[in-house]
């Protein structure tokens, strides 16, 4: 990610390709979820995770960034994303 901040920006996660023969749909939706239950020094925002965050604005205080449909909408995505099939 070419940027002027880019010491800011963390790491930049794997390909998503093939991501729904790596992990199944539970896998998934935790780490959609709430990616820190798995790794606690993950910098991927929790979707879904209203407690115990840190620097949030008072406008965006107790909210989800995501809704639970939203969630599951992007899960059904990422479930369309099987490794491809060598014939």
């Amino acid at each position: 990610m070419p940027a002027s901040d880019e010491k800011l920006h963390g790491d930049v996660g794997p390909s998503l390709k093939g991501v729904a023969g790596r992990l199944t749909e539970g896998q998934m939706r935790l780490r959609l979820v709430d990616e820190r239950r798995l790794n606690p020094s993950s910098l991927m925002p929790s979707y879904y995770r209203t407690d115990d965050l840190k620097r949030v604005a008072a406008a965006y205080a107790g909210k989800t960034v995501l809704t639970a449909e939203e969630i599951e909408d992007v899960l059904a995505y990422l479930m369309t994303l099987r490794p491809d099939e060598k014939r």
